[in-house]
């Protein structure tokens, strides 16, 4: 187990469960982007299609399994639950994300490490997880209000965004991973920051 995985996943988890416990506790979304958990759903299933293939360990299968189904359950909540979809800020909420999606995939075909498909999805996730925030940080800029939990939320995803720095430092600097991919990973961490 890789020490910088384990904190970017206990990070992502506090992340979730802050969100969650704003979500139920106060039964609004107020302040939270759907764009950006939409986003981060597209991020989760993408990455981990190989659930369905590869077993690499019980702790990984949980956790993606638990990544996945806590962004669709958040998506869910905003999109459908009766009473916390009526505090989404739509109005304020209006980042085109789709050109994320779109630039994530496009730059996913470009650099990789193999061309399959696995691996194609896989970068396209990487790529669109370093830029999901956006959405999320241009709501709070409109709306120039922001509670606690919310607040709490986005210092947990900013801090999900620097754990794999070090980790993709080393895989470049010590494993020596070859190509546009290593060189882009660590790009993309350094923007993010």
């Amino acid at each position: 187990m890789n020490i910088f995985r384990l904190a970017g996943d206990m990070t992502h988890l506090m992340s979730v469960l802050v969100l969650l416990l704003k979500i139920y506790a106060t039964k609004s979304c107020s302040g939270i982007s759907l764009k950006t958990q939409e986003l981060y759903a597209v991020v989760f299933l993408a990455r981990y299609l190989d659930l369905l293939t590869d077993f690499f360990s019980l702790y990984n299968s949980v956790m993606k399994v638990v990544f996945i189904a806590s962004s669709l359950a958040i998506v869910w909540c905003m999109r459908y639950h009766r009473a916390v979809r009526r505090t989404y800020d739509r109005e304020l909420d209006t980042f085109r994300h789709y050109f994320l999606i779109l630039g994530s995939f496009v730059l996913a075909l470009i650099f990789h490490e193999k061309f399959t498909v696995q691996e194609i999805f896989w970068a396209f996730s990487i790529y669109l997880e370093a830029v999901a925030i956006l959405p999320q940080l241009v709501l709070l800029q409109r709306s120039g209000n922001v509670d606690n939990l919310t607040g709490q939320y986005v210092f947990f995803l900013g801090m999900v965004a620097m754990v794999p720095l070090p980790r993709h430092s080393c895989n470049i600097l010590v494993k020596k991973v070859d190509g546009y991919l290593g060189f882009t990973l660590l790009s993309l961490c350094l923007f993010v920051i």
